[in-house]
């Protein structure tokens, strides 16, 4: 599904990442963790080309990264739902307009009926109506889980999405990200918090990844 041939990644003459060599395969549950600067969101980026590799080859869908043009590009993300930790949304627009904003930009729509049951989902069935700036941060990082999966992705990516959360809050949206995991999902989740990850192996056969001195390797079960 994602594969990483001898990865490397570099910005302003330093190397972030090197030698990264792996697979995320259909229906896996990964975290991946490392220290603030190692490298979590540039391999995130990695995954949906939002940024290309400066060494190796990042395969996605059985195609190199470098061989897509900007229109494929656009294709391939709407298989992929990312989840940022600072979700941003359009403050002028309701919520359920904002989850459904990947759909309008790629000409697509969806039911009156399948957006409710999304929002009612991910438990913001009675904000469908209200503004960005009225939500909680919980809240807004329920939102961003029903956009990122509104078009109905293979694989969902999370970005430290619990790390403004307090640890209620950060259980309820692991449970969301457990559930999709449940129905087929890909899931990737970059996270320090070393709680989160023990909690959900306790609910899902997840593998840890780490990234150390550039590198990431396989974490033992000290986690």
């Amino acid at each position: 599904m994602i594969a990483f041939d001898n990865v490397a990644y570099s910005y302003g003459g330093a190397e972030l990442l090197s030698e990264v060599s792996l697979r995320l395969t259909p229906g896996s549950f990964h975290f991946l963790t490392g220290p603030s600067g190692a490298g979590k969101s540039t391999f995130l980026k990695l995954c949906y080309a939002e940024l290309l590799p400066t060494a190796g080859q990042v395969t996605i869908f059985d195609r190199e990264v470098r061989s897509l043009d900007r229109d494929e590009v656009a294709r391939m993300r709407r298989r992929v739902g990312v989840v940022h930790q600072d979700c941003q949304f359009l403050d002028h627009l309701p919520i359920a307009a904002n989850v459904t904003l990947p759909l309008a930009v790629s000409g697509r729509d969806t039911g009156a009926q399948d957006l409710a049951d999304l929002l009612g989902w991910v438990g913001l069935g009675h904000l469908a109506d209200a503004l960005p700036p009225s939500l909680s941060g919980g809240e807004r990082q329920r939102a961003a889980v029903a956009r990122a999966v509104i078009t109905s992705p293979d694989i969902v990516l999370a970005d430290e999405p619990t790390g403004n959360l307090d640890w209620e809050m950060s259980l309820r949206l692991l449970t969301l990200l457990v559930e999709l995991n449940r129905m087929g999902k890909t899931i990737l989740i970059a996270t320090h918090d070393l709680n989160l990850i023990r909690t959900a192996k306790q609910q899902v056969a997840a593998r840890v990844l780490r990234i150390k001195d550039r590198r990431i390797q396989l974490a033992g079960a000290d986690l």
